[in-house]
């Protein structure tokens, strides 16, 4: 009894010391222990469960629109899973597989003009992820290096500036907002979503080559994952709101670097629109576990699927 207080106690300063450094950051957390308590503890122990049960290395999938957290909420559960649950956890998020910029613009040459802009899938580079994925998971394991993504350039950094890691994880947080996301049916697709569809994708090529991307590529990728998790937002007006807030971070952390103006989200997030909306419909079919979110950023209920 007094060492799973110990170890509480350890977890709880290391977790609020954590949201300290993001609060300088510009984000507001709400009922720190109860968050803690009621939520984060709870998915670390069914992920210590799942790996058990397992006896290797487990890929968690954590999913939600953008600005929901993602990376936020990743390292609260691997500062969790690695002191009190003792498990070796790597972090790291789907937009570090973004195609290098060269790519994308012959991608957006030879499909379609919107490929230009990265988010969408097609605009990750699939083989690399699938590859990074079987590495961690390797009986064999050899130390690597993980892509870094750099968004104030809008491009891939050198190899010099990629993360090496040193020793096999027991466990994988696997962030980004369109992982375990499913293809549409042909009807679905044909109807625009928003003003960028309907005016640059009048002919369908862009949103059923994203559909292909999915039922193909990246469904190679999202198998490999053991348990998916998904933070739902309220609704689709949010995803604007905290993305906004996601760039005003994003600007303190980058020193003054070049971020996207209102308006310029406003039109970024069109590309991702389809799918989130998707997601948002059909997230019980496609997630083990869901986390809603209120108004104040706040999960407010987790249910298991």
């Amino acid at each position: 009894m007094q060492e799973t207080k110990s170890s509480f106690f350890k977890v709880k300063k290391k977790y609020l010391a954590f949201i300290k450094k993001q609060e300088n950051f510009g984000e507001k957390f709400y009922d720190k222990i109860g968050q803690l308590k009621a939520f984060y503890l709870p998915i670390c122990d069914l992920i210590y469960k799942t790996y058990l049960s397992k006896d290797k290395t487990i890929i968690i999938g954590l999913s939600g629109a953008q600005g929901t957290g993602k990376t936020t909420v990743s390292m609260i559960l691997k500062t969790i899973l690695d002191n009190k649950f003792k498990l070796h956890t790597v972090c790291f998020s789907i937009d570090d597989f973004y195609k290098i910029r060269k790519d994308r613009m012959a991608m957006s040459q030879k499909k379609h003009k919107l490929f230009l802009t990265r988010g969408v899938p097609g605009t990750h580079d699939t083989h690399l992820m699938k590859q990074t994925l079987k590495k961690l998971l390797s009986k064999k394991f050899k130390p690597f290096y993980l892509p870094k993504f750099d968004k104030s350039i809008d491009d891939r950094l050198g190899k010099k500036s990629w993360k090496k890691i040193v020793k096999k994880p027991q466990i994988v947080i696997f962030e980004g907002w369109c992982i375990s996301a499913k293809p549409q049916n042909s009807i679905q697709l044909l109807n625009p979503v928003n003003k960028l569809e309907k005016k640059n994708d009048k002919n369908l090529i862009w949103r059923k080559e994203v559909n292909n991307q999915l039922k193909k590529n990246y469904k190679s990728v999202f198998k490999l994952i053991d348990k998916k998790i998904y933070l739902k937002v309220p609704n689709f007006k949010y995803v604007f709101k905290w993305r906004l807030l996601q760039e005003k971070k994003l600007k303190l952390k980058s020193r003054g670097k070049k971020i996207m103006t209102k308006d310029q989200i406003k039109e970024f997030i069109m590309y991702y629109e389809r799918i989130t909306r998707q997601m948002l419909n059909d997230f019980r079919k496609n997630f083990d576990v869901v986390l809603k979110i209120d108004s104040n950023h706040k999960f407010t209920d987790m249910k298991l699927y």
